[in-house]
């Protein structure tokens, strides 16, 4: 499905059974939010991904092969692996 961006352009989209997981461009997105997200597919929100700092955006993200987990990748050079059902964030590694 398409889905409008909230607030940059959407650069990854991926296709999962609880919703599509949205990573939008971190360039001119609002720091205190999170760039990569949930949308059902009635089109609501279903969460924001947990930041491991808040002044941080994401950069990449990809679907582990659990199918209950997912890793993504930000800015600050965080490495994070992060829940699907929830985007709450299970644990980071510092990349420098």
């Amino acid at each position: 499905m398409e889905w409008d961006p909230i607030h940059t352009t959407i650069e990854k989209v991926i296709q999962t059974f609880m919703g599509d997981i949205v990573l939008e461009k971190p360039a001119g997105f609002p720091w205190k939010e999170s760039n990569l997200y949930m949308i059902a597919s009635s089109g609501s929100l279903v969460w924001t991904a947990e930041k491991p700092d808040p002044t941080t955006l994401f950069t990449r993200v990809k679907l582990n092969e659990d199918g209950v987990t997912f890793s993504a990748y930000t800015l600050g050079g965080h490495a994070c692996d992060l829940e699907l059902r929830t985007g709450r964030l299970l644990g980071f590694t510092t990349l420098k």
